[in-house]
């Protein structure tokens, strides 16, 4: 399954020269859970294209045309606000250089945890914002339901009213956990910074920092934190209080004494792991807990001789048969009047939509008429957008600012074109003027910079049925009324609200996305994590500052991860070791992976599929033992040849010549001046994507049927032969 699609983009650049072609009209998919290798020569396109993924494309940038597609969303077309939701928490990049993304004077783990705690900050807000909001979508649907069954919408107040009382309890129950459980994480983590000293045996004033975490013990009040601990907490606070009474007012004697030092270090370490035993604890279920304490207040003196699983049992059973049943019933009833309102109004749409799109074309475009549709479609696409749908359909929702966007395009589009025409005659005038002159010219005439308006308005009709499609699904689904799943539905909704409901008090400490840093700097590899944690960029070597790169890109848990040449900068041996970093996190987090490299021999053991890029255009995409094992494309050929290879014994190729200029794009194949296999053809008219497999494509002349057969260069085959060999031994050996 394509978590992420980019169809027909093109990129290019405004300069004083002229406009740079950067990226020309390329497609791909990446897949749930893959790596997608894209690779090529400086200057490809392969990092625009990734810059344009996050939205971070220079300022002289133009995407003049293409849909890049996350999550149901044209990332191209959402704004900066929309973006900032995807951006770092969805999909996550990796620079070529670390310390580009790194601030030379703030220490490494503040830059770690700083995006975590305002992430953290938004959400709360966010979240609010969207429980009140569907709860309140949730009572007019539910009032309109009473109304068009005849009844009482009294009980539908009284329902949504205990359900935000038992809200308010549940939020203050948890605020007050939280604040003794942030005390104890407090606690926790500077104690372990504590150890790391003692263990070796560094000068601490060990009796003023023992004191400050005696002080946090204090702070956990809680009664439902305490609960179940009491015992736990006398046995801390007794070993602090050895610790204390075995220090003396020279430190460094206790520490050269062998038998005062293991006791100072014991006691620590015995801490240290009881703090991690009781924050570690099963939580409770402050939601059902809130319903139960709601409902019957002698309860909480009853809890707090119980466990956590107990309560967690009690709080659950009682929700599930006193509240949910009622719930369910006037959300069920609710659901399917706001489902069933709302898709009449798709069906409209839809119809709306075909005839829209029969009147957007190149020929008639009339800016009046297609703003006047798109004023008369706004309300109409409001009314059919369910306000109980959970997760809105993102490309329904920007269709009107999508349109209006390209609407706005073409229209500039006439402008420019008009505009270059006239300097084009112009200058191509004097031009030919100084030539029948008889004077020398030694400069070119920069052609026509032509905006092609048929892309603009194959993007719109793409918008257009994108809509339509999605719309026509959910038509689909549930216009035989044959739909029975509402009480699923209403559960889902209910665990959205909890969830909304929980994220808006949430809070992420200091102590808490410090111990999350240091999990993080572990994971990546980092040795001693919690000392590095206080260390500034200077102080690790180049490999190791790549590493705290990916551990802040992880930090926000992104489903997709873009690397865009984060081995360059490295030696071969460290190259290595990030290379197999990143391939375990892959494994271990379910990434889904762009690798952008120049080097194919980087990603041989790491790309699940690769796109070979040359002068802004894909030349060959396809499965990485496709690519490997039978490519198709010249300049394929010509990066394999020129890598190199422990076991050739030939002189490695070079690429003859130079790259384009990319203001003035080649007619044919971009690769034909450097490619000795060209055609005539190559030079005239650029390659289609010829299919090899249903994986596999490449654009070459050489892969039409009426070419002259031409053989992959012998460095290559032999390559691939001694490659297959390796392969079929390591397989039989594994097979004895």
């Amino acid at each position: 399954m394509a978590i992420l699609e980019v169809k027909k983009l093109k990129v290019s650049f405004r300069t004083n020269n002229g406009t740079v072609k950067a990226v020309r009209d390329i497609s791909f998919s990446l897949e749930k859970g893959k790596t997608l290798a894209i690779v090529g020569e400086s200057g490809s396109g392969k990092s625009v294209t990734s810059k344009a993924i996050l939205g971070i494309s220079a300022g002289n940038a133009i995407i003049e045309s293409g849909e890049i597609i996350y999550d149901g969303k044209d990332l191209i077309k959402c704004t900066e606000k929309d973006m900032y939701h995807i951006r770092g928490d969805k999909i996550a990049m990796i620079f070529q250089d670390p310390l580009s993304s790194l601030n030379p004077i703030v220490r490494i783990g503040k830059q770690i945890t700083e995006a975590m705690l305002l992430k953290n900050k938004a959400k709360q807000k966010e979240s609010k914002h969207d429980f009140t909001v569907m709860l309140s979508n949730l009572r007019k649907a539910m009032h309109e339901t009473s109304i068009k069954n005849n009844l009482d919408a009294s009980s539908i107040d009284k329902l949504l009213e205990e359900f935000q009382q038992f809200v308010i309890i549940a939020n203050k129950k948890m605020i007050s956990f939280e604040a003794s459980s942030e005390a104890m994480s407090d606690a926790s983590s500077l104690l372990k910074d504590i150890i790391i000293k003692v263990d070796h045996k560094y000068h601490l004033d060990l009796v003023g920092q023992i004191k400050v975490i005696k002080h946090k013990l204090s702070l956990c009040k809680d009664r439902y934190f305490v609960l179940d601990i009491s015992e736990d907490l006398n046995k801390i606070n007794d070993s602090l209080n050895k610790v204390l009474a075995t220090i003396s007012k020279n430190i460094d004697n206790d520490f050269a004494d062998e038998n005062k030092f293991e006791i100072i270090q014991s006691n620590l370490h015995f801490v240290d792991n009881a703090f991690d035993t009781i924050l570690s604890r099963t939580n409770l279920d402050f939601f059902s807990l809130g319903y139960l304490l709601h409902k019957d207040k002698s309860f909480e003196a009853k809890s707090y001789s119980m466990s956590y699983d107990e309560i967690n049992a009690i709080a659950l059973k009682y929700l599930d048969e006193n509240f949910m049943p009622t719930f369910n019933k006037y959300t069920s009833d609710a659901l399917y009047h706001s489902v069933y309102k709302t898709l009449e109004f798709k069906k409209e749409v839809v119809n709306f939509l075909k005839d829209f799109k029969k009147i957007i074309n190149v020929e008639s475009f009339d800016k009046k008429v297609i703003k006047e549709h798109i004023a008369n479609l706004k309300p109409l696409i409001n009314l059919s957008i369910d306000p109980l749908k959970t997760q809105k359909d993102s490309a329904v929702l920007i269709l009107c600012n999508s349109l209006l966007i390209d609407t706005k395009k073409i229209f500039k589009a006439v402008k420019l074109n008009k505009k270059d025409e006239r300097r084009y005659n112009r200058q191509i005038a004097r031009y030919n003027k100084k030539i029948e002159s008889g004077k020398k010219v030694d400069y070119k005439v920069a052609p026509q910079k032509t905006i092609d308006l048929a892309d603009i308005v194959n993007d719109m009709h793409a918008s257009i049925d994108s809509a339509i499609e999605k719309y026509e699904s959910t038509i689909k689904k549930f216009d035989d009324h044959k739909y029975q799943k509402w009480e699923k539905i209403s559960r889902l909704l209910f665990e959205y609200l909890k969830e909304k409901a929980h994220d808006s008090v949430y809070k992420l400490t200091k102590s808490a996305a410090k111990e999350k840093a240091i999990k993080l700097m572990e994971e990546v590899s980092i040795p001693e994590a919690r000392s590095r944690f206080y260390q500034y960029p200077f102080e690790f070597s180049g490999g190791m500052r790549q590493r705290i790169v990916i551990a802040i890109a992880l930090s926000a848990e992104p489903e997709i991860l873009i690397c865009d040449e984060p081995t360059t900068a490295l030696d071969v041996t460290i190259q290595s070791q990030i290379l197999e970093l990143i391939n375990e996190l892959k494994a271990r987090r379910n990434l889904s992976i762009i690798f952008i490299t120049h080097d194919l021999g980087v990603v041989a053991n790491m790309a699940d599929d690769i796109a070979v890029m040359y002068a802004g255009k894909i030349v060959e995409i396809g499965k990485a033992e496709e690519i490997f094992y039978s490519p198709a494309h010249p300049y394929t050929w010509a990066l394999l040849s020129s890598m190199p290879d422990l076991d050739t014994k030939e002189k490695l190729e070079t690429i003859p010549g130079t790259p384009p200029n990319m203001i003035y794009p080649p007619k044919g194949d971009a690769f034909a001046a450097r490619n000795k296999y060209a055609l005539k053809i190559d030079f005239e008219e650029q390659p289609p994507m010829f299919k090899i497999s249903d994986t596999h494509y490449a654009a070459t002349w050489l892969l039409d049927p009426r070419a002259p057969k031409v053989e992959m260069p012998k460095i290559i085959k032999d390559r691939i032969e001694r490659m297959k060999q390796k392969h079929s031994l390591g397989g039989n050996s594994d097979e004895k």
